[in-house]
């Protein structure tokens, strides 16, 4: 179904072990394989696409076998990512929190011992490495003896490797702030990596993505970049998303640039589709006007037990005798998540966004166990646009996409760097945030006046995006910017682990960098743990 073939070539190996601490095989480290991988276009071809599968597979086999590290938990980047993103915000009720090992994430009061925390910083750098390998070999001097279009292919992807260092070592920052640096300008094996701030972290994605936006860029346009990977378009969101929360990284706002990086994405050509529910079932890889970039996920060429199967199989009920998993493209549901008051009563009735099964459902969390307490999430399914379930979900998952980057995104950005002060046009911003109303309410009855964009410290886009991006792993960084996430300036059931919600320790905002990695790396510490 998909445009595109993710092929597995197993040409590197990890040894991330994290109670062995007494060397440095916390990082990531590549078997000298370099001379028998890197001899043909199509092997560089092969790496690229593995370097893209890493963020919904764990291992080299179907469904994650022959793993490509050991872990605490097992699961795949996205999940990972989805959990340290939104399971401790309002956005989430989880299920099984003793069970998942997540009842520290749900409540805000991890350690540097947390599973999770340390899946996610050992994926991050795993597949960091990844891209520092490709492009060791990709350099112009080691692709010299390919033909001229084999270069100019193998260049495009070493552009692509670079937009997803830059987009690792963005999600590095924005959950570890102070991490190990590490380029393929490093020697493999005993090195050991400094600890650079999120300034220079920020500094070094900044610079990367200019480049790969310049005129002489490889990256490709929009209409040329092939399905499921990265373009230009993705390269100026990643920059806008910085710059947006810059404040928060470097302590130094950037709306204007943030405004310029939207509109540079905006005159790529992307427009809005026009139904919000299909950009999150089986199909939507026909969704290319709006998804900028997007993980592809297939029942038959990248199974994923994370990613959108977590999210379409992850929001459907065990105990409920009212929802069928059927009506989703299901097999069956795995119960683990709903939504939380706090969230789903942002809705007004009429917004086709707020995709909730509340039959026999109470709308508040009196029980984080209770399935029935919360609505359930119908937001995503793994069903074709003509209402096919699209794979069986107990044998393969899902074949739902997972769009990392939307235009909708770019559109609320935009407006909210605007109406803070950035140098944008505040008609247009409204234009924007009305045109995502208009299509969530098929009419222009709920469009918002001028002033709601301003007013109380732009406390509206925090709303607005939780009804537009909601499970699309964007939530814990927005209350960040708000400085919700920590705070009682807004509380929600269960918050800090209480069930009226309650404030905790501001050093939260930050995960921390994983004990056994402290072990490992003697220039890495924590500020407050």
């Amino acid at each position: 179904m998909k445009k595109i073939l993710y092929a597995a070539l197993f040409c590197c190996t990890s040894l991330l072990t994290p109670s062995c601490v007494d060397d440095l095989n916390q990082y990531p480290h590549l078997e000298t394989t370099s001379e028998n991988v890197y001899t043909s276009a199509e092997n560089y071809y092969k790496v690229l696409a593995k370097i893209y599968t890493t963020m919904v597979t764990t291992g080299q086999e179907k469904g994650g076998g022959n793993a490509d590290l050991s872990s605490n938990n097992g699961q795949d980047y996205m999940r990972c990512y989805f959990n340290l993103q939104e399971i401790g915000t309002d956005e989430v009720a989880y299920t099984w929190l003793s069970g998942e090992n997540l009842t520290d994430i749900s409540n805000l009061s991890w350690d540097a011992n947390n599973s999770w925390v340390s899946d996610m910083y050992y994926r991050i750098y795993y597949n960091i490495a990844l891209c520092n390998e490709f492009l060791r070999n990709a350099s112009d001097e080691k692709i010299s003896g390919f033909s001229e279009n084999e270069q100019t292919a193998i260049r495009q992807y070493r552009a692509e490797a670079r937009f997803m260092r830059a987009l690792f070592y963005y999600h590095a920052m924005d959950l570890f702030h102070d991490i190990p640096f590490v380029t393929e300008n490093d020697p493999v094996g005993s090195f050991i990596p400094p600890r650079y701030t999120a300034e220079q972290i920020f500094n070094f994605i900044e610079s990367e993505l200019k480049e790969l936006t310049g005129e002489d860029s490889d990256l490709l346009d929009k209409n040329s970049c092939p399905y499921g990977r990265a373009s230009k378009g993705a390269a100026y969101t990643l920059l806008a998303k910085m710059y947006l929360n810059a404040a928060t990284y470097i302590g130094t706002t950037k709306y204007d640039e943030c405004i310029q990086a939207c509109e540079a994405v905006i005159e790529e050509g992307y427009t809005l589709e026009p139904e919000y529910k299909k950009l999150f079932n089986a199909d939507n890889d026909k969704r290319t006007n709006e998804i900028i970039f997007t993980l592809p996920v297939d029942a038959n060429t990248t199974v994923s037990w994370g990613s959108s199967t977590y999210m379409v199989c992850g929001a459907i009920s065990q105990t409920s005798e009212y929802q069928v998993p059927a009506d989703y493209g299901a097999t069956k549901g795995w119960g683990s998540m709903r939504i939380r008051q706090a969230a789903s009563s942002l809705f007004q009735q009429s917004d086709i966004r707020a995709g909730f099964f509340t039959e026999g459902q109470t709308q508040e969390v009196t029980s984080m166990d209770d399935q029935s307490t919360g609505y359930l999430v119908t937001k995503w399914t793994n069903l074709t646009d003509d209402g096919q379930q699209a794979s069986n979900t107990d044998l393969n998952g899902v074949s739902t996409d997972y769009p990392l980057f939307r235009l909708a995104d770019v559109y609320l950005m935009y407006a909210e760097a605007t109406a803070r002060g950035g140098k944008g046009d505040m008609n247009r911003a409204l234009g924007y945030v009305n045109a995502l109303r208009e299509r969530a309410f098929g009419n222009s009855s709920f469009n918002v006046p001028m002033n709601e964009l301003t007013k109380d410290n732009c406390i509206f886009f925090l709303d607005e995006r939780l009804r537009e991006l909601y499970w699309e792993c964007s939530r814990r960084t927005d209350l960040i910017r708000f400085n919700c996430f920590t705070t009682a300036d807004k509380l929600w059931e269960w918050k800090g682990g209480s069930q009226a919600g309650t404030s905790v320790d501001s050093k939260y905002n930050i995960y921390p960098i994983p004990a056994t990695e402290l072990s490992a790396n003697p220039n890495l510490y924590n500020e407050n743990y």
